[in-house]
């Protein structure tokens, strides 16, 4: 029997699964989106899906597990939600209690995930249309900020969006604005460029979460929502229990980019 190599995205999942992949998944398996996860007890999953339906700028909600569910065949066959993500992070009573590679000791039956779209799954595009993309180009991970910009509070969640940063010439940004549109299941377009002091950003050089970048002269930073959101809403809110992927470091699915283009 003639055995075949697992698909771009599955061999990400089994790099993270058996602990060989722990870094961030920029730029790994091209051509499947990425998401990120927020996975809490069935009490305070209700409230958090209506807090996604209020915000889906930073939390597109992809898909929706049954409590207690460790795969999803919406995202992937032969999906392991506990081990399949290279970090995970562990919250609570609102607070990060640590991250872990696996998270199958933790799980519990009441567990629901929620899977949300990635900006990562829109740089693909970027770079196949002459995008570049700062951070895969310095094997850093994606820049995150807290930022000003007020979140419509529902389900008992409320808070600030967090947002990712890409620097870009002018022309390169209005090409990616137009690019990342097409994607509004990976957060689509920019929340807002230019001046990062009027959403309350006062150094780009010392993310809240993720790595600096260079920034060039003459260049724009870009903001886009980002998916880290949701775990700085669960700590505002005091939740119980949470996990989350730690920032940057996502669950990579089955489905192609194509599905979740505007075309």
């Amino acid at each position: 029997m003639i055995s075949h190599p697992p698909s771009p995205a599955r061999a990400v999942r089994l790099q993270a699964r058996d602990g060989s992949l722990t870094g961030p998944t920029a730029g790994l398996a091209n051509g499947f989106v990425q998401v990120n996860l927020v996975i809490l007890p069935e009490a305070q999953a209700n409230g958090f899906l209506r807090f996604c339906q209020a915000n889906p700028k930073p939390c597109p909600l992809i898909a929706v597990s049954e409590p207690g569910q460790r795969g999803c065949e919406i995202l992937a066959e032969d999906l392991d939600i506990a081990r399949d993500v290279p970090s995970y992070c562990v919250y609570r009573e609102g607070e990060l209690a640590g991250t872990s590679g696996d998270v199958s000791d933790l799980w519990r039956k009441d567990l629901v995930t929620f899977a949300l779209g990635c900006s990562f799954s829109f740089e693909h595009a970027l770079i196949q249309n002459g995008v570049a993309v700062r951070h895969i180009d310095e094997n850093r991970n994606v820049p995150m900020f807290k930022t000003s910009i007020p979140l419509q509070a529902a389900g008992g969640f409320a808070g600030q969006m967090v947002v990712s940063m890409r620097p870009f010439l002018a022309t390169r940004a209005i090409r990616a604005i137009q690019i990342t549109t097409r994607y509004p299941q990976a957060h689509g377009a920019p929340v807002y460029f230019g001046d990062p002091a009027q959403i309350g950003i006062s150094d780009l050089m010392k993310p809240d979460y993720g790595d600096p970048v260079s920034i060039h002269a003459n260049e724009t930073p870009v903001f886009w929502a980002c998916g880290v959101t949701p775990q700085q809403v669960l700590m505002d809110a005091g939740v119980p229990f949470a996990i989350t992927h730690s920032p940057g470091h996502m669950l990579v699915t089955d489905i192609p980019e194509s599905q979740v283009a505007l075309l």
